[in-house]
């Protein structure tokens, strides 16, 4: 699925089984609360923290993986209410990152092996 086939699918979810989008502010709340949901388990898979039942990490990837997908329906409604065509935004953000950073993370010492 492309990026503009996501846009079209999760409007034509909203139109008729969401009724409508939330407004923009919602959603912006909406998409910080997701991303922390990311963080969350991010910290318990990843990190140092863990699950309070032993029995969740079991099922930990792929919650990660539905709360990823939460993230990513988030940013689409905002990017359709706002007129955003996310694959166009997405190719202009990796171009202005290949100018600006194309020698800078090779010459980084941090990043050497």
């Amino acid at each position: 699925m492309t990026l503009k086939e996501a846009q079209q699918s999760v409007d034509n979810w909203i139109q008729t089984i969401g009724i409508r989008y939330f407004n923009e502010l919602t959603n912006t709340a909406i998409l910080t609360e997701e991303v922390g949901e990311v963080a969350r388990l991010m910290a318990r898979i990843y990190g140092e923290q863990s699950f309070k039942a032993p029995d969740k990490a079991a099922s930990a990837s792929e919650d990660l993986a539905d709360e990823m997908a939460d993230v990513l329906f988030v940013l689409i409604c905002l990017a359709n209410q706002t007129g955003i065509d996310l694959e166009d935004a997405l190719r202009k953000n990796l171009d202005k990152k290949t100018n600006r950073d194309r020698l800078r993370h090779r010459q980084n010492p941090k990043l050497k092996d």
